[in-house]
């Protein structure tokens, strides 16, 4: 008789505000092993968090908000290489997915509570003028960044999720971990190999409370997923915590958006500007299957649309 499948092993820890939770089959690895690389790539992905956190002063986004408008500010390699993927999508999605929205979302208490009256449209016009893009200098040959204009900051929680799962996988792959599931608060998740049985994950999209529409099932194998809505966390006056940043006001384009791709940092900046725009993004690759709720109707476009269910 064949042996009997070993039971995944799940591991979880709180970091960036939510919870990460891995489900991993062994693969050649015996348990402690596994447990042990497990243990390592959840490290990584706290550390990760507390480099990118807007509430660490020694983190690479209060470093470079201290020197906005002044000196560079040296990177390391892989915190360039996700600026220059945020820019990729910036130019992409005409400015809809932007991590210098960091003022905007102070404005409406998603950074810190200032007032419980919506914004000014003053206090919006102001703010608007330190959100951009065009605005980061980067220096591949230095390796540096530079915010251009005093009291820019930024804020990567768009993407830091996804950015940690993309490092951790790499690390499970590395160690021989052949088959598991990725997630970092349900709304950004990594999955390559199957479940006994099966020919991928299957992954529950649920609509916002309070939405007509079905619920969709994903067969995630071998990809990222992300997954954006305005419900949730809430600002001022109720505001939903996707702020649009060419407009400074709470998103409205989609009800929810869902990219799938090759790496979770990239899905996640993708899913955000499709939730902005309410549509696919121009820029976005053919490659890449999108997810889109309007007006309680599902409109799904990409190679992995079979991969999608309703129910």
């Amino acid at each position: 008789m064949p042996a009997p499948e070993a039971t995944p092993l799940c591991l979880a820890r709180e970091a960036m505000g939510t919870r990460f939770e891995f489900v991993l089959s062994a693969g050649d690895l015996d348990e402690v092993s596994l447990r042990a690389v497990g243990e390592e790539a959840l490290d990584e992905v706290v550390s990760l968090g507390e480099r990118l956190s807007w509430f660490s002063m020694g983190s690479v986004v209060s470093r470079l908000a201290a020197a906005a408008g002044a000196e560079p500010v040296r990177v390391a390699p892989d915190v360039f290489s996700l600026l220059t993927l945020s820019r990729q999508v910036w130019l992409g999605s005409a400015g809809a997915f932007d991590p210098t929205i960091a003022p905007l979302l102070r404005l409406w208490g998603l950074r810190g509570r200032v007032s419980e009256a919506p914004p000014t449209e003053e206090a919006l016009a102001q703010a608007r003028t330190l959100v951009g893009l065009d605005k980061l200098d980067l220096d591949p040959l230095a390796c540096t960044a530079r915010l251009g204009v005093p009291d820019m900051s930024l804020d990567l929680g768009a993407v830091a999720k996804g950015w940690a799962l993309d490092a951790a996988a790499s690390m499970l792959r590395a160690a021989g971990v052949q088959t598991a599931l990725l997630h970092g608060g349900t709304s950004s998740i990594h999955g390559w190999g199957a479940p006994p049985g099966q020919r991928g994950w299957g992954v529950r999209v649920a609509p916002p409370p309070g939405s007509s529409a079905p619920p969709l099932t994903v067969l995630l194998c071998d990809a990222s997923m992300s997954v954006s809505a305005p419900h949730g966390r809430r600002g001022v006056a109720g505001a939903g915590h996707v702020i649009d940043p060419r407009t400074g006001l709470p998103a409205g384009g989609a009800e929810l958006a869902c990219v799938l791709g090759p790496g979770g940092a990239a899905c996640d900046a993708w899913s955000t500007a499709c939730l902005v725009l309410g549509e696919r993004p121009p820029g976005l690759p053919e490659a890449w299957t999108t997810l889109l709720l309007r007006g309680g109707i599902w409109q799904v476009r990409g190679p992995q649309e079979a991969c999608i269910s309703q129910g």
